[in-house]
């Protein structure tokens, strides 16, 4: 009796607890199962729950690719080590950057494979800080001379979810581009797309030009790692043609598509993992799959998109801005394809691993995953340029509270943050160089000797 009377005073006690002290758990956020139930109820109002896995039955099988490049273990090694060589920086404007630059100078771990800045700099940067925040311009170029965007440069996270590459989607032969085809102008990287390929694989082919990259076959040839590892990934390729441009943008492309952000908690929780989110990040997500409708636009499993807004958001601005933002790179969709309606669109970004970028936004106005949101909160245009009839019907205010807000960054910054990316990066290159920059301040910065 005693051992009883003990127990149901303790239980009374703890029913007081919980009573008197209920905000204080819920701003907790101890983990249940009826806010999983919640969010299961919300996803499967609009969507499968396996339509949302970035890697269904974690199979690399199952990650989208275009048929005419099918992904295979052989390139995706090869790819790996390509995206981060430093020695494909065969064809800079100053010859004092040879050898110092390569596709991970923009697109890098460290940022979700966005630049980690404002603007990426390859040609003509210098220096890298923790993840790429330090890079700048060497005071031997000028903005007519250094490889800079007049646009943050997007990740290649989750890119394998799109068909078509760029903010104004510019890269791509088919599906979402079918029609564009006018477009295509001869002696321009856009020209690329007269190949037939699907987006991944056209920025590829066209990125390495356009950065100042080159695969030298007698390089490849020289160095008895990358020769086996092409000779293994294109077998029924003749050898004269092997050891070329295409086949190098292919791998790379291939191994593009397989960079998925798979590790992150709510990827887990879709695979069964319920205590992967806590329930604040659950919270989260049910408003982003229901009351935010944040799944209107960012859909499928990248969670990206393959649709166009105009949301006002503000260009490149600033006395940090390298280079001229032109008219065509302002107008978005439509300064690809003339078309008046497009004016002002820009493709909707995945929103995997944002939490360690300062820019965020086609011309990095926001600072911060929050600030974002906010803005969509209340729907009000920062861009003069843009006029109101181009503005999106869907960008309209979501009318969510402060602690909604809140909730709904949670799901972002953390339900949505793969801390895992380094499985993607190689230990070293064949040719021995750093990465994913080679010059003095970066090789410091990244303790590369």
């Amino acid at each position: 009796m005693k051992n009883q009377h003990l127990y149901l005073t303790a239980l009374l006690a703890s029913l007081a607890l919980f009573t008197s002290c209920s905000t204080e758990y819920r701003d907790t956020y101890i983990d249940t199962d009826l806010e999983s139930t919640a969010l299961e109820n919300e996803i499967n109002n609009i969507s499968a729950i396996g339509a949302l896995q970035l890697m269904r039955d974690n199979s690399q099988a199952s990650i989208p690719q275009d048929p005419k490049n099918p992904i295979t273990q052989a390139k995706i090694d090869l790819g790996k080590l390509l995206f981060h060589e430093t020695g494909l920086a065969l064809s800079p404007k100053k010859s004092e950057s040879m050898n110092t630059y390569s596709c991970a100078s923009c697109h890098h771990s460290k940022a979700g494979f966005q630049s980690g800045m404002k603007q990426g700099i390859g040609e003509g940067g210098t220096g890298f800080g923790l993840f790429g925040e330090a890079r700048k311009m060497k005071t031997t170029y000028d903005a007519t001379s250094v490889d800079i965007q007049p646009i943050r440069s997007p990740s290649i996270l989750n890119v394998a979810y799109q068909d078509v590459m760029l903010w104004n989607g510019q890269f791509g032969a088919t599906k979402t581009n079918a029609g564009t085809e006018g477009e295509w102008t001869q002696g321009t990287p856009k020209e690329t797309n007269s190949l037939g390929f699907e987006g991944v694989e056209t920025q590829a082919i066209a990125g390495l030009d356009v950065h100042r990259l080159k695969c030298d076959p007698e390089m490849i040839r020289s160095n008895i790692t990358y020769k086996t590892l092409f000779d293994e990934a294109y077998p029924n390729i003749a050898e004269n043609e092997r050891y070329t441009k295409l086949q190098a943008a292919l791998a790379i492309a291939a191994y593009e598509r397989t960079v998925v952000a798979s590790e992150a908690p709510f990827q887990k929780w879709l695979l069964g993992q319920k205590d992967a989110m806590n329930d604040k990040e659950k919270i989260g997500a049910q408003l982003f799959f229901g009351k935010a409708k944040c799944y209107s636009c960012h859909s499928g499993p990248g969670l990206n998109g393959m649709e166009f807004h105009a949301l006002g958001m503000n260009d490149l601005l600033g006395a940090d801005v390298l280079g001229i933002v032109d008219e065509a790179t302002k107008k978005g969709r439509g300064g690809f394809t003339k078309n008046p309606e497009d004016d002002y669109k820009f493709k909707t970004p995945t929103l995997y691993n944002l939490k360690d970028l300062n820019f965020l936004g086609h011309g990095g106005s926001f600072t911060s995953v929050r600030e974002i949101i906010e803005y969509k909160n209340n729907a009000v245009s920062e861009n003069n340029e843009v006029p109101q009839n181009r503005i999106s019907t869907q960008f309209t205010p979501l009318e969510l509270t402060p602690e909604e807000i809140g909730q709904l960054t949670a799901f972002v910054e953390n339900g949505l943050y793969d801390n895992n990316l380094d499985r993607y990066v190689p230990e070293s290159l064949p040719t021995g160089q750093c990465f994913p920059n080679a010059d003095a301040a970066s090789k410091a910065d990244i303790g590369c000797d």
